[in-house]
């Protein structure tokens, strides 16, 4: 009975592990999906010139189930069911920076509000942004999530060690 509760133990501290290394893998898939919106909103706006409801409406399946909800919570207020604030818009998200939110924010806060022209800077400047954020989530996912793991592992032979 002593082995089998620790062993549970052992799964339970390789699982928390592995659910800090998620969230890392997750926060680079999101830079990852801004940076694949972004572009498609500048080249949508600039040739095509389509309503930036239709741009969320017609994102691939992979970009909006890595956007994390965030389209909806974007379409919800373009469509007048919610006010647009930080606490609406980042309702499901909990693994971004407070700085990166502020970016987010700032950057769906500027969305269709002036001509394409000045639309298009806006757009390659926050792209450049997020470029950048995603390299340091991409680095941090590198560095942190498979330490998490193992982190995970060497708790949960501390933690053996110490019942035996």
């Amino acid at each position: 009975m002593k082995y089998i509760i620790l062993f549970a133990l052992l799964i339970g501290c390789i699982f928390i592990g592995y659910l800090f290394s998620k969230k890392y893998s997750i926060r680079a898939n999101f830079f990852k999906a801004i940076i694949s919106l972004c572009q498609k909103f500048e080249i949508e706006i600039n040739y095509s010139r389509e309503r930036i409801k239709n741009i969320f409406l017609n994102l691939d399946e992979n970009t909006k189930k890595n956007l994390r909800g965030i389209d909806k919570n974007y379409l919800a207020f373009i469509d007048k069911e919610s006010s647009l604030d930080k606490n609406s818009l980042f309702a499901s998200i909990n693994f971004l920076k407070e700085e990166e939110q502020d970016i987010l924010f700032n950057f769906f806060r500027m969305l269709g509000r002036s001509d394409v022209e000045s639309q298009s800077k806006e757009i390659k400047n926050f792209l450049k942004r997020f470029e950048e954020l995603s390299q340091t989530a991409i680095t941090e996912n590198k560095k942190y999530g498979s330490l998490s793991i193992k982190l995970g592992v060497l708790a949960g032979l501390v933690v053996i060690v110490l019942f035996i």
